[in-house]
């Protein structure tokens, strides 16, 4: 079978229709595997009310400055970030799904583009985390989540959350290619997001942790995401590390790193594949 190489009479809009019809693709097979889109639906609503009313009703969560904070404003933002991290594990298992099934390669036997077949995996499953967000801010509003970010907030937000989606996505693509199974993207994947996350301030502060947890909480990565969706969309500030002093900045920084290095490799081993 051949493999499709880079080149160069490939333009920007046929790569782009190319895209286009690969993700148009794989939304007219949701239909037929409803169950996919259950790590986006109703996860995000299980966790959400499972969090909320049982941690909601035993802590008492206060700003670094001392100030009482709303439980449904301190997990909410937290929530957002998590539902990002963990888009990488339903990406990794979509994607070993697909080179296990030959789909993938029955794309490799047409005149497509390698790098338009990767992009369309990732803009398809961009789209399908989308929708477990708007579950989440949905679940969280009607629960007394209340934002209070303006215009600005809200566009810097919205920014953040493109973009870590595409970081998680890429690396979600990236571990499924390299495990090739749907059961061991699942079992590494959540081996190290399930406590990553708790670790990073998503359902309790930082600060009160042991040491041990406490320092790892701090230069977690995912903290620097749940703490920067929170500072945007609460104004609420968090200390202990660089890292969480300026958590924009963190997250950006990762996930631009974590982008230049899956891709590339992505591609490497799409090609070598």
């Amino acid at each position: 079978m051949t493999t499709i190489s880079l080149s160069p009479t490939v333009t920007p809009r046929r790569f782009t229709g190319e895209v286009g019809l690969l993700v148009g693709r794989g939304f007219r097979m949701l239909p037929r595997v409803p169950e996919r889109l259950l790590d986006v639906t109703l996860q995000p609503v299980v966790f959400t009310l499972l969090f909320l009313y049982v941690f909601g009703s035993a802590l008492h969560i206060t700003d670094p400055a001392g100030h009482p904070v709303r439980y449904q404003d301190y997990l909410l933002p937290g929530l957002i970030g998590q539902q990002l991290v963990f888009g990488l594990i339903g990406t990794g298992t979509a994607t070993a799904n697909d080179f296990a099934s030959g789909v993938i390669d029955r794309f490799r036997s047409l005149p497509v583009h390698r790098l338009a077949i990767l992009t369309a995996q990732v803009v398809g499953q961009v789209l399908e985390q989308v929708l477990g967000l708007v579950i989440v801010v949905g679940i969280g509003l009607i629960c007394g989540w209340r934002p209070t970010f303006g215009i600005g907030g809200f566009l810097e937000l919205v920014g953040l959350v493109l973009l870590g989606l595409l970081a998680s996505t890429w690396l979600g693509v990236l571990i499924g290619m390299v495990f090739r199974s749907s059961d061991a993207v699942q079992g590494v994947g959540f081996s190290l997001v399930f406590p990553l996350s708790f670790l990073a301030g998503t359902f309790v502060p930082i600060q009160g942790m042991a040491l041990v947890p406490r320092v790892i909480g701090e230069w977690d990565p995912i903290a620097a995401l749940v703490a920067s969706v929170r500072r945007v969309c609460q104004g609420t500030p968090s200390s202990g590390s660089w890292m969480l002093e300026h958590p924009e900045l963190a997250m950006v920084g990762w996930c631009v790193l974590i982008i230049a290095v899956c891709v590339p490799l992505a591609l490497r081993r799409f090609s070598r594949s």
